[in-house]
């Protein structure tokens, strides 16, 4: 089936599948599912770094204003 056709059937643009098959190519599925866990674990620690820098930032406010 022609990538065009295959990518028209799935609703994916063309680009989008180069993209993925340039990432997920040579992947073997466990390391395709590991590859998302971290990506999974790197955006909770991102997100509870920025948290905890906001609460730092508030509390230097605070502290300031004392």
């Amino acid at each position: 089936i022609p990538v065009a056709e295959l990518c028209r059937q799935e609703g994916v643009s063309v680009s989008t599948f180069y993209s993925w098959r340039a990432k997920y190519g040579g992947m073997e599925v466990s390391e395709a599912q590991r590859l998302k866990e971290l990506e999974e674990e790197n955006r909770r620690l991102k997100q509870m770094y920025a948290e905890l820098s906001l609460k730092s930032q508030l509390q230097e406010e605070i502290i300031k204003k004392l």
